[in-house]
């Protein structure tokens, strides 16, 4: 599940699915650095949505790392790889905390 938010180097990020992106520019996900905004396209299906928001994420890990030209190709590669990573490593998206009528802390995935 993609996080509704997501906080990069101190910066929150908000997420947002955008009726026909890739229609009305021909891109499945875009990050904008000045608003922090991941914006992904609404109609994909829920894997694919976690493929390009961790695509997303890291563009703007590079950036807030002070990368401001970045390697498209490198991107696609590396979040390719580690999207495939915390997804077959049952690495979940969006953890929420549960406590117990104990007390004790349990994060479960959405």
């Amino acid at each position: 599940m993609v996080p509704e938010k997501v906080n990069v180097a101190g910066i929150e990020y908000s997420v947002k699915n955008v009726k026909g992106l890739s229609n009305n520019h021909d891109k499945m996900g875009v990050v904008r650095y000045g608003t922090a905004e991941i914006e992904l396209d609404a109609d994909m299906s829920q894997e694919r949505k976690e493929q390009v928001f961790v695509h997303e994420m890291l563009h703007a890990c590079f950036f807030e790392a002070g990368y401001t030209e970045q390697d498209e190709d490198a991107i696609n590669r590396v979040s390719a790889i580690l999207y495939q990573v915390l997804k077959d490593n049952a690495i979940c998206f969006g953890k929420k905390v549960v406590y117990t009528d104990c007390g004790d802390k349990i994060n479960i995935c959405n």
